[in-house]
């Protein structure tokens, strides 16, 4: 059996591409709070709220003032197995600060050495870091500092951070972090811990999520508002986009160190990814769901008896959709909660066993019934099309597919785990075209203009959009300094061949 923390130089290049797995994979969630007795049991429930955005590995770090140290645990596998209370992990991390992370890899392979938060011994004290979201120049920046002597020891973008902040000639360790994040570009929310302080930061363009909250005195910074609910913390505020909050004894401080911007928060957090009793930017996550079924009842309207979610990501936009349409709803698929998303299997043959495993129909209301199908998103299209088939194989009558987003054309770059864009089933098909190849008697996307409509974001600003859509549109908001380093190298190649 190979071991697991191989590590390979060439990793970095292999391994700094998204799309890797048959759908989309979740973000990682970072969780920290400061000044608590119980810091580490506050972080293990914190994350075990926050399980959906990555369910490969977890990890905290707590810094043990008595002590003098830092101390880590990091293991593979889910918050639960690793941090029970009988586990013995907690015990082995005193301290009155802690900051933990969930991890769904967008870059850096699965293995030991790429769990976080990473920590590294600066300087001027130790340094942890937890990271959500992906870099776009991470490549670059790491072709850099090997060129200077650097020495790495995972494959994460993540890294790159340690290694900026590390050569920062500023005084205090957040000016030499804002020092490394000024060389960054693409999505990110860190949470890192320091001997005496905890540092968040959000990106300039608030791509990825990051709260600050509040509990018996004590700041906690997470990335969605549900892991507050967990652990009976109060909401403050959101941490604003290329903002970073400096939090010490003394308080919390607010630095601004990058130019005024527009934010832009990733649509997905909406769609996907944020679990729906999370509140985003003032929005109710399920509300704003049950938003996208309303208006895709309105823009497409069939006769039907049943509207069946694909559970779970599409039961807001089907409950919606039910309502402003008249037809009844029906959970004509059951799902099983203790079968592993099938983007995670390594194999064709183990996704379509999972699939299979994940989901059953439920033969009794589906049987001669003209089903709308609701999801959130198609991405690739074989899960859909396996799932169409299983409902026509109950006897349903006729199958209106209805999704919840627009057609997801391009890929993305800042931490969502998504197939490359010929992989992308909207990107070389017509609406006709996936119609039929997903074998539906008719197939709707919510329009654009619907989609921000149901956001409440009002009509969509071309030269500026509200929300980061560009899966949708191909409107990226950042330099892509890694994907266009790709298709330069590409192009040489191909130009090396024609001559």
């Amino acid at each position: 059996m190979a071991n697991p923390d191989q590590f390979d130089g060439a990793d970095w290049e292999d391994d700094f591409h998204p799309g890797r797995k048959d759908g989309m994979g979740h973000k990682c969630g970072v969780f920290g709070v400061f000044g608590r007795d119980d810091a580490a049991v506050l972080t293990a429930l914190g994350l075990h709220a926050l399980q959906h955005r990555g369910q490969e590995a977890c990890g905290i770090v707590t810094f043990d003032a008595k002590g003098g140290a830092f101390r880590s645990e990091r293991h593979m596998g889910l918050v639960g197995d690793n941090f029970a209370h009988d586990s013995g992990a907690i015990s082995r991390l005193p301290g009155r600060n802690a900051i933990g992370h969930n991890r769904y890899s967008t870059s850096g392979r699965v293995v030991v050495r790429n769990i976080q938060p990473i920590y590294a011994d600066l300087a001027h004290g130790g340094l942890a870091v937890a990271h959500n979201g992906n870099l776009t120049n991470a490549r670059a920046i790491h072709r850099q500092l090997v060129m200077n002597g650097a020495i790495f020891q995972s494959t994460m973008d993540t890294e790159v951070v340690l290694q900026l902040t590390a050569r920062s000639q500023r005084n205090r360790i957040e000016d030499r972090f804002i020092d490394a994040l000024r060389q960054l570009d693409g999505g990110y929310a860190f949470v890192a811990l320091t001997n005496d302080k905890m540092i968040g930061a959000r990106d300039p363009w608030g791509l990825r999520p990051l709260v600050l909250g509040e509990i018996d005195g004590a700041p906690v910074l997470c990335s969605e508002t549900c892991a507050l609910d967990a652990i009976g913390a109060s909401f403050v505020r959101n941490i604003e986009a290329g903002e970073v909050v400096v939090i010490t004894e003394q308080g919390v401080e607010s630095l601004t160190p990058f130019p005024a911007m527009r934010a832009s928060p990733c649509v997905f957090e909406y769609v996907y990814f944020a679990r729906p009793d999370s509140i985003m930017h003032g929005q109710s996550v399920y509300e704003t769901r049950q938003n996208f079924g309303r208006v895709l009842a309105r823009e497409s309207h069939v006769e039907a008896d049943l509207v069946c979610p694909v559970p779970d990501g599409g039961n807001p936009a089907a409950l919606g959709y039910a309502e402003a349409s008249g037809i009844p709803f029906g959970f004509g698929i059951i799902r099983n909660h203790y079968v592993g998303r099938t983007f995670i299997q390594p194999t064709q043959t183990g996704r379509q066993r999972s699939i299979s495993r994940k989901h059953a129909p439920n033969k009794p209301i589906l049987e001669g019934k003209r089903v709308v199908l609701v999801d959130d998103s198609i991405v690739r299209g074989n899960t859909s099309q396996r799932i169409v088939q299983m409902i026509r194989d109950a006897g349903a009558s006729e199958i209106h597919f209805r999704v919840a987003s627009p057609p997801i054309k391009h890929p993305d770059f800042y931490g969502i785990d998504m197939p490359s864009k010929d992989e992308l089933i909207a990107s070389s098909m017509t609406i006709d075209q996936m119609k039929r190849y997903l074998k539906v008697d008719s197939l709707s996307f919510i329009s654009l203009p619907g989609f921000y409509e149901a956001l409440g974001a009002g009509p969509r600003n071309d030269d500026a959009p509200q929300f980061a859509d560009h899966c949708f549109t191909g409107d990226y908001p950042t330099r892509l300094v890694d994907r266009d380093h790709d298709m330069a190298s590409k192009e040489q190649q191909l130009s090396l061949l024609d001559d």
